[in-house]
């Protein structure tokens, strides 16, 4: 070999350097908590998936009853995750007549609702929007 020419990369070489695909993928897609089957919101509190998509009825219970409602999802860019968006207990009316009106719907956005069950024991409606 002369000492202009540079050795060529081989194929086992280029694969060895390339990051596993748990590395690749962190930071790349985030499951909404739904999908995760779980969350841990702002204030630390881990919310599991107990149950869904719900009945409307069961659902209409938990409007009124649950400790805490939500209604659609944001993305934190700090803490790189889907976070709820919590509906304040005057809103909760409202907010159930809007999602209500969009179960099982043709068009969208399409609501459905989810039981999350938070690790002190809260119970929480989880209004997922599909747009």
């Amino acid at each position: 070999m002369s000492k202009k020419q540079k050795r060529a990369t081989t194929f086992a070489e280029v694969v060895a350097a390339m990051p596993s695909p748990a590395e690749a993928s962190r930071g790349s897609y985030v499951q909404l908590p739904v999908a995760a089957r779980g969350f841990t919101d702002a204030t630390g509190c881990y919310w599991q998936l107990a149950r869904g998509p719900l009945d409307p009825r069961r659902a209409k219970r938990l409007a009124v009853d649950a400790d805490m409602m939500t209604m659609g999802t944001y993305y934190d860019d700090r803490a790189e995750q889907w976070l709820p968006r919590f509906v304040k207990e005057a809103e909760r009316p409202a907010a159930w007549a809007e999602a209500r009106a969009r179960f099982d719907a043709d068009e969208l956005p399409i609501h459905e609702a989810y039981e999350f069950v938070g690790e002190d024991g809260r119970v929480l409606l989880f209004i997922e929007t599909y747009c």
